[in-house]
């Protein structure tokens, strides 16, 4: 798949999730084989108010190459400016979130909001491209709600306004994450573009990418939710695409490994005490499905160190 300038290896992409996909996790996440990963969302605002703060959201390594840095706001100008500021950190591509669903972002006119203003998102997106110095892309939703779905209408606007790909989650603003994706929106998408569209949506197996992509003609697939806990979905969707074999999920030990190697990550990188607690999470989702999850859950919960939170792991029974 080609994005502008941009070559990827696969169809599999990363999705920005925003409290997740930090360094250590987009660096597995590339170890696992997927084609392109992306910063959390950082306010374009933010970052020209208070650009040293903001920008630390956006740093990466070497290791994470191709990577992009989504960006979500309101104001062109704003948004041309922090384009700008972005450049300097030489991303390999630039996107534009339009597909945010949180009230505390669309309810602003960031995100999700913009589709409800196709001109508005021309405005952003000819912006964006105008100030780049690499791709750009958009990501958006099926629409606002059942009574706005607009997804090819925005799709077209952005595409004339230079964006390189579109990626298609398949549910409105109003259904959050909830219900079902709606895989035909993509499927519309991709036919009224030139440019590559990227779907999204129910990912949660392997073959669920394969459907997509036949279903919709989509040229990649994004994985967003189905990867939290479970970065072994990369490899095996990256595989099975490419060679029709499932291979099998990982055995508990390879789990309970990925979880104390994660954890070793984030505390180099963050250190321990803001490692641990950001870690939780992660630790509840490696330890969904395990055989007395709920009781060590509870204790992962109370660890406040390293060496605690990891002889946790290592005692699971079985």
């Amino acid at each position: 798949m080609q994005i502008g300038s941009l070559a990827l290896q696969n169809k599999v992409i990363l999705a920005p999730l925003a409290g997740v996909t930090d360094s250590s996790f987009r660096i597995l996440a590339r170890e696992m084989g997927c084609a392109l990963v992306f910063t959390e969302m950082i306010s374009a605002k933010g970052a020209v108010c208070a650009p040293e703060q903001t920008l630390k959201i956006a740093r990466f390594t070497s290791q994470e190459r191709p990577i992009g840095i989504q960006l979500f706001g309101s104001d062109p100008e704003i948004f041309a400016r922090a384009t700008e500021l972005c450049n300097g950190q030489a991303p390999d591509l630039l996107d534009i979130n339009m597909g945010c669903p949180v009230k505390k972002v669309a309810g602003k006119g960031e995100g999700c909001a913009l589709m409800r203003d196709p001109d508005k998102a021309y405005a952003i997106t000819k912006a964006v491209c105008d100030a780049a110095a690499m791709p750009v892309t958009v990501k958006m939703r099926k629409g606002w709600d059942d009574s706005e779905v607009n997804a090819v209408e925005v799709a077209l606007a952005v595409q004339e306004a230079g964006a390189a790909a579109v990626t298609v989650h398949g549910r409105t603003r109003a259904q959050g994450y909830s219900g079902r994706a709606d895989w035909s929106v993509i499927a519309r998408v991709k036919e009224a573009l030139r440019v590559p569209v990227v779907g999204n949506g129910d990912i949660w197996e392997p073959q669920d990418a394969q459907r997509m992509l036949q279903e919709t003609g989509c040229d990649a697939v994004m994985l967003a939710r189905g990867v939290l806990g479970n970065l072994w979905l990369i490899r095996r969707t990256v595989h099975y695409l490419e060679t029709g074999e499932l291979l099998p999920e990982p055995e508990m030990a390879e789990r309970v490994r990925l979880a104390c190697r994660h954890l070793e990550m984030v505390v180099e990188e963050k250190g321990e005490y803001m490692a641990v607690r950001e870690m939780r999470k992660h630790m509840a989702w490696y330890l969904k499905g395990m055989r007395g999850a709920a009781q060590v859950r509870n204790e992962i919960m109370r660890a406040k160190t390293e060496q605690e939170m990891t002889a946790i792991l290592k005692n699971l029974p079985g």
